[in-house]
């Protein structure tokens, strides 16, 4: 069953729902990028995973945390992550990468769930207008 197409858009509509445009600071130390399946990832950050695609290529749950909501998503190889980012990151938001993973939230809830799994912190695109 094929639906790498249609995952991104829901997270990204997800995402965007939950995502505000909150500020914070990096946590500071960074550990290294944790491996592991969607379940083993939510137990490192303390969040019992809501599993709402499941799926040969793509695994996506909404996850809550003290922090914020965020979704989770693994993925079956690093490439299917890497095309799945590249095309939720043109809807904006905020991301945290890991090896055959992604974390969708506010700003805030990534750079908190950083300083658990590590990994790289990208930001999608900027839809905010600017001027009038």
């Amino acid at each position: 069953m094929r639906v790498t197409r249609l995952a991104p858009a829901a997270a990204v509509l997800l995402a965007l729902a939950l995502a505000g445009c909150g500020s914070g600071g990096d946590t500071g130390r960074v550990p290294p990028t944790a491996t592991g399946s969607l379940e083993e990832l939510a137990a490192e950050v303390r969040c019992e995973p809501d599993v709402q695609t499941d799926a040969d290529e793509i695994r996506q749950a909404i996850c809550r945390t003290p922090r914020g909501r965020f979704v989770l998503a693994t993925f079956a190889t690093d490439r299917g992550r890497r095309e799945w980012t590249d095309e939720a990151e043109d809807y904006g938001g905020h991301y945290l990468v890991g090896h055959k993973w992604v974390a969708v939230g506010d700003e805030e809830v990534v750079r908190a769930l950083r300083s658990t799994l590590g990994g790289e912190l990208e930001a999608g695109a900027d839809h905010h207008a600017h001027g009038g």
